[in-house]
């Protein structure tokens, strides 16, 4: 068994390194092994290797947020997968970037066939862009949902998930020349953020009221979801990726019941009943990711023994570096 383990904080190739693991052993009644087949490098990894995640586990650890793997063996008491399944690597337990996984958890489900590169990035984005979708208003078909960095994986997957719903979306990007692609998506409105970014969204509208805005930026961006949005709306803040604080003006929150909600699916994961969740959730997403409606650029494939080419690849942001780690 090999993996990749953090050993401090810091340059990627300088603080992960290659390392041989020791065999699990027996497998417990309720265990099953999974193979890694595909991992992919997400910003939450690279957060995480920098010392600059919300939640940091003590060193040296293993890395990898997320994968995709085939089921090896199984304890006589697990019956919701068997050898062979292809199945979601439990999140968020930095332990993907490894040949072989150990785990006890129920949610997974045998996964359909589809293209590898994008069932390993199942387990997280279109997950996230779900959960801010669905878990602080729930919008009915015709409404309105306001969705920034919509270039990015979540905002990628959150188009065609808005879209299965009857929920129609306003896309906002940073640079213009996304504007075509986001469309090609499906994307009903899509705009180039700017200070009269409230006044494009109630022209694209017509005015329309709406009850949920998704701020994956931050900065000057979250104070335009505020004035964009209706009375007693929401912004959801689940990334910061402008860098900036914003500076907010309390009024409309003060006068009109408008209301900021953080969201991270860390957090989210550990509130009892919620891993259980996923299993409902997964059987929605899944057909989407197979059928090519959620689909997230990848730059390239690598095996464990190439992670410097793949970490590096992963900090230029032009799509997700994966790992196969038994290729």
């Amino acid at each position: 068994m090999k993996g990749l383990q953090l050993s401090a904080y810091g340059h990627p190739g300088e603080v992960v390194k290659l390392i041989e693991l020791p065999d699990f052993g027996p497998l417990a009644d309720d265990e099953y092994f999974i193979d890694v087949e595909a991992a992919p490098i997400e910003p939450t990894d690279q957060y995480i290797i920098a010392g600059i995640y919300g939640d940091q586990p003590p060193l040296p650890h293993l890395l990898g947020c997320q994968g995709v793997g085939r089921v090896s063996a199984v304890g006589r008491e697990v019956k919701h997968v068997k050898v062979g399944d292809r199945v979601l690597a439990p999140m968020l337990k930095n332990n993907t970037w490894v040949t072989r996984i150990k785990t006890n958890e129920t949610w997974q489900r045998p996964l359909p066939d589809g293209d590898l590169n994008q069932i390993a990035q199942l387990g997280m984005n279109p997950v996230t862009a779900f959960l801010i979708l669905t878990e602080f208003v729930e919008p009915k078909a015709g409404d309105w949902v306001i969705s920034t960095v919509a270039s990015s994986a979540v905002g990628r997957s959150l188009i065609p998930i808005a879209k299965g719903r009857g929920v129609r979306t306003v896309n906002v990007v940073h640079r213009p020349e996304f504007v075509p692609e986001i469309k090609s998506l499906g994307g009903d409105v899509v705009l180039v953020d700017g200070p009269d970014l409230a006044q494009q969204i109630a022209a694209a509208t017509g005015g329309a009221p709406i009850s949920l805005a998704l701020d994956g930026v931050g900065g000057a961006t979250t104070q335009r979801l505020i004035d964009a949005i209706g009375l007693y709306g929401k912004v959801v803040l689940w990334t910061q990726m402008s860098g900036q604080p914003s500076t907010i003006d309390s009024r409309p929150i003060l006068f009109t019941g408008k209301s900021l909600h953080g969201f991270w699916i860390f957090n989210w994961l550990k509130i009892p009943g919620n891993r259980e969740r996923l299993t409902a959730i997964y059987e929605e997403i899944a057909p989407l990711v197979v059928s090519g409606a959620i689909s997230i650029p990848v730059a390239g494939q690598f095996t464990l023994d190439q992670y410097v080419e793949a970490l590096e690849l992963a900090t230029k942001l032009q799509g997700k570096a994966i790992f196969y780690p038994n290729r």
